[in-house]
């Protein structure tokens, strides 16, 4: 099973101090967490896509991405979200194709509608159009990673005549991508369709909202014949903050959850963390509570963390980090591959799995009518 971090990049005032990182502090801090994460045997490192304040997050993540890559050797490289619908698919093809070759096949995406209202107008697109262009645009993305020449003419964007995206994906090897979703039907529907990931990020929501739609998509998974339900391939987000003792947890990271702009001003911490996977608390209290969402959605390939919000030090975040490589997932490993059964895959699939199955329904464009 894949364990990883996941940065929203937001630069956020420590609420002890009053004083907030520059942009530039914030984006070395970004590689910093990286590096981190590889030296402690995490396996992931997701960026998020923003456009606007108060957000560091890459607007291209592959710029970062690529930095990280020359930077490490063995960490899988994501995207948390990359958005479907306001990027050009023909710019993303050719942007992760590159990436993908520069990082030796380490990278893979995640696809998203993004939530963030003003983004669309800025590039020229219509937030009530947000479904319809994830959906065209992630099959002329398909098309682009698969055809060696397209000719293509959709509803969104201009039409391509004897198109060829380059460079073509490494090996012929299309990054795998998952759909990221929190309550879009539909989006569970098009992963299905195609066999790719489904990531939950069910940071604000509720255990029964998270394993309905995981539930979704692993039913139209099994529906469209890419193999049983419960060999969908699935990933979740989460949130900890990790102390010697609950109390020394808490009393740390309340000032950060009570002013956080995502969250602060709202529910209570204790309410917070009782309607969602937020922990805070000792080592073996994330440990329970992670392994709880097994018990929600089934058995699933990835676990995505974040850690580095709210305005949190860089030191305190590396801290973070390093407990989660050396105490919590080793434990975490150890429990999920003793109660997964042997049908259902450990891992998602990777570059080098993929190269070695060429047959494999990833390499359609249409798998779900291919299959069905």
């Amino acid at each position: 099973m894949q364990f990883g971090i996941f940065t929203i990049g937001d630069v956020t005032p420590d609420p002890t101090t009053g004083q907030a990182p520059t942009e530039h502090e914030r984006i070395k801090a970004t590689v910093a967490m990286a590096r981190k994460a590889e030296e402690v045997g995490l396996d992931v490192f997701a960026t998020g896509e923003h456009h606007n304040p108060p957000f560091v997050a890459p607007g291209t993540p592959p710029v970062l991405l690529a930095h990280i890559a020359a930077q490490t050797e063995k960490l899988q490289l994501s995207t948390a979200t990359t958005l479907i619908t306001t990027n050009d698919p023909v710019k993303i093809a050719e942007d992760y194709a590159y990436l993908q070759h520069l990082a030796d096949g380490r990278v893979d995406l995640m696809m998203g509608r993004g939530n963030t209202g003003p983004v669309y107008p800025w590039f020229g697109k219509d937030i009530r159009q947000g479904i319809p262009l994830a959906i065209e645009n992630y099959h002329l993305l398909r098309r682009l990673w698969r055809e060696p020449v397209v000719n293509w003419q959709g509803e969104f964007r201009t039409p391509l005549q004897g198109y060829t995206s380059t460079p073509a994906p490494l090996d012929g090897v299309p990054p795998f991508v998952w759909h990221g979703s929190i309550r879009s039907v539909q989006i569970a529907e098009q992963a299905a369709f195609y066999g790719d990931g489904f990531f939950h990020n069910n940071i604000f929501w509720n255990k029964e909202h998270t394993a309905k739609m995981v539930d979704i998509y692993r039913r139209r998974f099994e529906a469209y014949g890419h193999g049983q339900a419960d060999q969908a391939i699935v990933g979740l987000g989460g949130q900890v903050f990790i102390g010697e003792t609950e109390k020394a947890a808490k009393d740390f990271f309340r000032p950060y959850f009570d002013n956080a702009p995502v969250y602060g001003h709202g529910p209570s911490m204790e309410e917070f963390t009782h309607m969602t996977p937020l922990t805070v608390g000792t080592v073996e209290q994330v440990v329970e509570r992670t392994m709880e969402f097994a018990d929600w959605v089934g058995d699933y390939q990835r676990q995505l963390f974040l850690v580095d919000h709210a305005g949190l030090p860089l030191e305190v975040v590396l801290e973070q980090i390093e407990l989660l490589g050396t105490q919590v997932v080793p434990e975490l490993r150890r429990r999920m591959e003793a109660r997964r059964p042997a049908h259902v895959p450990s891992d998602p699939p990777s570059h080098a799995s993929l190269k070695a199955n060429p047959d494999s329904p990833h390499f359609l464009v249409n798998p779900g009518e291919e299959q069905k």
